[in-house]
């Protein structure tokens, strides 16, 4: 007979050996510096995470940048921001560029500095000197006086909002040349220096006439632009009817407060833009952000609004593809999930928990993918009976109330080989930081759980997904296995073209190189 220790050691042969340890000091695999940044790019907000602190997280991000071609990191900028839908990384990335490789740099500018509020960022991680200078340099300061050219002083105007610095900041730093009386007059309004007031543009004229109380007609303007000045009922309400799609999912509440949805028409007029399809999608709302806005809408906000979330939810998530074949979907729900998915950060952390974006990720694939198997983890596999049937908003809500002890990446796979059974594709949503399962030989737990899973499923996939900042991960990366990181509806599509072997190797990675820069 053969010998059976024999053959089980070279079965552990075909498991990768683990290079580093992660944050618990357990057995992991290290993310190649190219993985770690897309990685970092595409989950990182600067916030302090369960695992590491905003400063930790920017430098390891620095050093992966010092470590790699500006070309990839410039690549990862462009996917970070077009992509992922991410606002302080691309900005860091393009200020990186900025006296690495003028070229690139100017070419990531265009891409990812597409608002104000990007603007704002990009200035001010130049000034704070952490990428080698305290000021914006003549190329820089060319870009911003660019980009303040390309738009007129009415869309300007419209985005003043914020401060550290704010536009009027940026425009005394840069000194852009007006090119006629309504710029210059834009400039000097803004700078609180000399202009002609007949020069305005019309939509300042009807600000300082509303701010003044010489007008009772509210400006089309941004939110906060209006809500720090003395409003009526019938301000709110005008206000209601010019928000922006984002400002109505925001706001719910605090229109419910001010007596909107008490004038007749105005709960099914904003229910309709809720759940208005051009609007949702070209908002570019995360799936989770209506989660959020319904899990806190006050009792006073009616049950047609909220139902519209429900409806903008399945049509934010229409573009997640089905994939063929056996699914089972693996959402942690360990203590570390409880965390805010972007971080802790000082009078401005989210309310929204990792958790709830696993539960949305795990519920959205279960929506497109009926017969797909659930197994919420922690130390071990809890049990939950979901409807494919029910909203996504439904089923999210459920996965997110569950769970809170220790992460245990293999027990979903253990079980899976316990019950011999089969399926094409798994996919984990966790952050990675498995610790029960301290891992086993040569490799991690999970590892070695797959490898016994593959035996029976050889043609089957492993995926990954992170939405955590991280540098290691429980799955060595190979033919077999996607590791990827973020909560946008890329990450769905390059899991169904992985899952249908599209794909080669370091998948994520060649999707990011694929980018033109």
């Amino acid at each position: 007979m053969a010998s059976k220790s024999l053959f089980a050691t070279l079965r552990g042969a075909l498991i990768p050996q683990t290079n580093t340890v992660n944050s618990h000091g357990a057995s992991a695999y290290g993310l190649a510096p190219k993985q770690a940044l897309a990685q970092y790019a595409a989950t990182g907000c600067f916030g302090r995470t369960f695992y590491a602190t905003a400063g930790e997280q920017l430098t390891r991000v620095l050093q992966l940048c010092d470590a790699l071609h500006p070309r990839y990191v410039a690549q990862v900028a462009i996917y970070s921001r077009t992509s992922s839908l991410m606002k302080d990384m691309p900005a860091l990335l393009c200020a990186w560029l900025s006296h690495r490789d003028p070229r690139l740099h100017e070419v990531v500018f265009h891409r990812v500095i597409d608002n104000a509020r990007m603007l704002r960022s990009y200035v001010q991680i130049l000034r704070s000197g952490v990428v080698g200078r305290k000021s914006l340099g003549s190329a820089p300061k060319r870009l911003v006086r660019e980009w303040l050219a390309s738009r007129s002083p009415e869309a300007l105007f419209r985005a003043g909002v914020g401060q550290s610095p704010s536009l009027a900041d940026i425009v005394k730093m840069v000194h852009p040349k007006p090119d006629n009386a309504q710029r210059q007059a834009f400039y000097g309004y803004m700078l609180g220096s000399g202009y002609a007031a007949a020069a305005l543009p019309a939509l300042i004229t009807q600000f300082e006439l509303f701010k003044s109380g010489q007008s009772k007609q509210a400006p089309d303007l941004p939110f906060p632009m209006l809500t720090a000045l003395p409003l009526t009922k019938a301000h709110w309400i005008e206000i209601a009817k010019n928000a922006s799609w984002q400002t109505l999912r925001m706001n719910l509440n605090t229109f419910a407060r001010h007596g909107v949805f008490s004038h007749d028409g105005m709960p099914r007029q904003i229910a309709k833009r809720l759940r208005n399809a051009s609007e949702v999608k070209r908002a570019r709302v995360f799936p989770y952000q209506l989660l959020t806005a319904y899990q806190h809408c006050d009792a006073a906000v009616p049950q047609e609004v909220r139902e519209s979330l429900h409806e903008a939810m399945e049509l934010a998530t229409a573009n997640v593809p089905r994939v063929k074949g056996d699914v089972v979907v693996c959402p942690d729900v360990s203590g570390s999930m409880k965390s805010p998915v972007s971080g802790h950060r000082k009078g401005a952390s989210s309310k929204v928990r990792c958790i709830d974006v696993t539960a949305l990720v795990a519920a959205t694939i279960i929506r497109k993918n009926p017969s797909a198997l659930v197994l919420p983890f922690e130390q071990n596999v809890i049990s939950v009976r979901l409807s494919p049937s029910d909203s996504i908003m439904t089923n999210a809500t459920m996965l997110a109330s569950i769970g809170g002890g220790g992460t245990n990446c293999s027990a979903p796979l253990r079980q899976l080989n316990e019950a011999k059974a089969k399926a094409d594709l798994v996919i984990f949503v966790s952050d990675n930081e498995s610790w029960v399962d301290s891992g086993r030989g040569r490799g991690t737990a999970l590892m070695a759980e797959w490898s016994a899973f593959r035996r029976r499923n050889p043609q089957a996939r492993l995926v990954c997904l992170d939405i955590q900042p991280n540098q290691t991960t429980q799955a060595a990366e190979r033919a077999d296995i996607l590791n990827i990181g973020g909560f946008a509806d890329p990450v769905f599509e390059v899991i169904a073209a992985f899952s249908r072997g599209e794909l080669e190797a370091d998948h994520w990675v060649e999707r990011i190189e694929a980018i033109a820069a």
